[in-house]
């Protein structure tokens, strides 16, 4: 909240958090009250990206515990499942054909892609003789992720206005949004994230091996089709939030792994946390490293995580999950 272009100092700050929060939510409109430029400035600006970091964080978190469990493969994250893509390629599709036209209007949409791409996904996993393999899992997202963004693609090349929209969302930015963002988004966080941590001794169930969880009669496939849509959910949330963010998903799971170890119970709620201090550590890196400019939070996730989790591994303090 102090941290931005323009200086200000904690003793102004803190006093006008609750002003600026009914600035924000419009409570302040609709009893009268003139909020001062304190207060002007943290609900128009600084409380909005400020939640908006955090539920991007929070439901990255969540979605890839949970994919890493589902998958049993420690390099999974929501990205290589096509979700992201979805949610793009409806967005996209969406502002093409003028049905989609503020940040407001990305929630519908990128549920229905991510849902879509999800359930895609699972179906072309089970398909067939591999069964539901944590490899065919991977590559049918992999191979639906390429496919989606190269029609993104084209809808940027061949239309302006979805140049124009997607231009500052691409980049997993949070700056410029106001509270109405935070409204749309922060309903599917808190549903999937509590959705997630239902799941948690399912997970753990199923971490003994699908062979194991059939023996003891735990409802495997209807584990799995819960676990599609709790990921959809918290990935539709997070893009909706910040847009297109990698590393969060695939490096707050092993962070908090190191902490609780394979216990989803434990692991998932942490992995939350995590998540939401990568991303709102990253966006107020991002408004001091370049300051009075900004970088977008997804370009400072990937300049500082990515090197920090290479590490990680290098020196074997990433728990594998094979």
């Amino acid at each position: 909240m102090v941290v931005g272009a323009r200086a200000t100092s904690p003793g102004e700050i803190f006093p006008g958090l609750i002003g600026g929060l009914r600035y924000a939510t419009g409570a302040a409109e609709l009893t009268g009250a003139e909020g001062d430029h304190i207060t002007i400035l943290l609900g128009t600006h600084r409380i909005p990206r400020t939640f908006l970091a955090l539920i991007a964080g929070v439901a990255l978190g969540a979605a890839g515990a949970l994919i890493q469990g589902f998958t049993r493969n420690p390099l999974a994250e929501p990205g290589i499942l096509g979700i992201a893509a979805g949610a793009a390629v409806a967005i996209a599709g969406g502002i093409s054909l003028g049905a989609v036209s503020t940040a407001t209007d990305f929630v519908v949409p990128a549920l229905i892609g991510a849902v879509a791409v999800t359930a895609l996904v699972f179906v072309l996993a089970t398909a067939g003789p591999t069964g539901s393999s944590p490899l065919a899992f991977i590559l049918s997202g992999m191979a639906l992720s390429a496919l989606l963004m190269a029609i993104v693609n084209a809808l940027v090349i061949t239309d302006d206005s979805v140049l124009d929209a997607l231009r500052t969302w691409a980049t997993g930015s949070v700056a410029g949004r106001d509270f109405s963002v935070v409204r749309a988004a922060l309903p599917l966080c808190i549903v999937g994230g509590i959705a997630a941590c239902l799941l948690g001794p399912a997970m753990n169930i199923l971490a003994l091996g699908e062979e194991t969880a059939h023996s003891l009669g735990a409802p495997v496939q209807a584990y799995r089709i819960c676990g599609v849509i709790v990921i959809a959910v918290l990935s539709a949330a997070a893009v909706v939030a910040a847009g297109p963010v990698s590393f969060v998903g695939l490096a707050a799971p092993h962070m908090a792994r190191v902490i609780t170890g394979h216990d989803y119970r434990a692991l998932i709620p942490l992995s939350m946390l995590v998540g939401g201090f990568f991303t709102l550590t990253a966006d107020i890196l991002g408004r001091v490293l370049v300051a009075p400019s900004e970088l977008p939070m997804g370009a400072v996730l990937a300049l500082c995580g990515v090197p920090v989790f290479v590490v990680l591994v290098r020196r074997g303090r990433v728990g594998g999950l094979i």
